[in-house]
């Protein structure tokens, strides 16, 4: 049995298309195309239906998919013990992040990381919420992944960074510079909320100063969010990482109260943790104490 007929159908279904799914994995379209249509004589059951615009799961593909990413997670999980008791510094390690520390961190830690250890490749993937990250630490779909602490879910974790919660304001606003934000404003301005479910530090700050915004858009990126309060649609609370370098010309001001979320990076088993994956989780951990408040010039 080849994993890679798998692993290519886990890919080709998140990417919905057998072109976005050979650029991911360096496959050639054809390459992807026959490697499904192989799994599928195989198993003898129809995993995708094609459509013009592109792929999507059958009833069947439906059913066989959790299976697939527990064997593939198995897989790989056995790959890595393998390279730890050959103990050498390579391997793959794959990561869980959100779009903040993915822009902000990320790049620079996989490139000095990468000078120290050449030999270790790491596959990145990003989620749309926290718990989603959880999830895959837990699966072992990931071996480690960028997290809001405290988890929900039972990982072993260690805290990076506390980030604070910015008042986020256009530049020509009326309070900008405002040193704190006034709170009344902040009730009565209109404000662009981050999709519910990620706005947890948001909410309590809320909760804490006794006031409800007044809500007039949600948003699920912080890119998104950035560029609408440039446009003047309104004023936005978020985590100064999330602002740091904003594509988009904003003013930031001190919220009214201190709040802040704590960025962490967690694994689902500290002592099971491959050589690489426990190299670059150190180097992670020492890289964001020296350069974590410092913006990527």
């Amino acid at each position: 049995m080849s994993i890679t007929k798998y692993q290519i159908f886990l890919k080709t279904a998140a990417c919905g298309s057998f072109s976005k799914a050979a650029e991911a994995m360096n496959f050639t379209q054809s390459g992807i195309s026959h490697a499904i249509n192989s799994l599928e004589e195989e198993l003898g059951v129809k995993l995708l239906s094609r459509n013009r615009g592109g792929v999507v799961l059958t009833a069947d593909g439906r059913s066989v998919l959790p299976q697939v990413e527990k064997l593939c997670a198995a897989h790989h999980a056995m790959m890595q013990t393998v390279e730890s008791l050959k103990g050498m510094d390579s391997g793959l390690v794959k990561i869980a992040t959100f779009s903040s520390v993915s822009v902000q961190w990320l790049p620079r830690i996989l490139k000095n990381f990468g000078q120290l250890y050449p030999n270790i490749e790491f596959e990145v993937v990003t989620g749309d919420f926290y718990d989603q990250i959880e999830n895959w630490i837990v699966s072992g779909a990931v071996d480690c992944g960028f997290l809001r602490l405290p988890s929900a879910k039972r990982l072993q974790s260690f805290a990076l960074q506390r980030d604070e919660l910015q008042v986020i304001v256009p530049c020509d606003h009326p309070f900008a510079g405002s040193d704190p934000f006034p709170v009344a404003e902040l009730a009565t301005e209109p404000f662009i909320r981050l999709e519910e479910g990620e706005d947890y530090e948001i909410t309590a700050a809320f909760d804490k100063l006794g006031i409800r915004p007044n809500v007039k858009y949600t948003a699920r990126e912080d890119r998104t969010i950035l560029a609408m309060v440039s446009e003047g649609l309104g004023i936005s609370l978020l985590p100064e990482l999330m602002v740091r370098n904003s594509p988009s010309p904003i003013k930031t001001c001190r919220a009214p109260i201190q709040f802040n979320r704590t960025i962490g990076i967690g694994v689902k088993d500290k002592k099971a943790m491959s050589k690489s994956t426990r190299l670059f989780v150190d180097y992670v951990r020492t890289w964001v104490a020296e350069n974590g408040d410092r913006e990527d010039q």
